[in-house]
């Protein structure tokens, strides 16, 4: 069983910028897994926004966020980071971070094994 937690999710202005970090505990080594962040707005199915090899060689995005977030990861920190620049109100959501013990990279979430509770990000116009 694995364990994640969010955090770092707010409420900032438009063009501003935001951390998140997802830290995992369990039994399965963190560094045996690829690492994903989705998003959920009100109303919308949840979409793939980045995700990272389990060595952290690989990094994916959808378009509308590649070239302002910035996924990583610190296995010796059981941690995976998503660093958000220039956010735009469209990018309102909560936020999700999700393990896959295949290691295979997914862009879409029936893949992922376990899944965090979410941390809500707020961007005002």
């Amino acid at each position: 069983q694995v364990e994640l937690v969010e955090s770092g999710g707010g409420l900032v202005q438009a063009g501003g910028s935001l951390s998140l970090s997802c830290t995992g505990s369990g039994r399965t080594p963190f560094s045996d897994c690829a690492m994903g962040w989705f998003r959920q707005a009100p109303g919308s199915v949840r979409e793939f926004v980045a995700a990272i090899s389990w060595s952290g060689e690989g990094t994916y995005y959808t378009n509308s966020v590649r070239g302002r977030f910035t996924i990583s990861r610190d296995n010796a920190k059981n941690t995976v980071y998503l660093q958000m620049n220039s956010l735009k109100p469209e990018d309102t959501a909560v936020y999700y971070c999700a393990a896959d013990y295949s290691r295979v990279v997914s862009t879409a979430p029936g893949p992922y094994d376990y899944w965090g509770r979410g941390t809500q990000v707020t961007v005002s116009s």
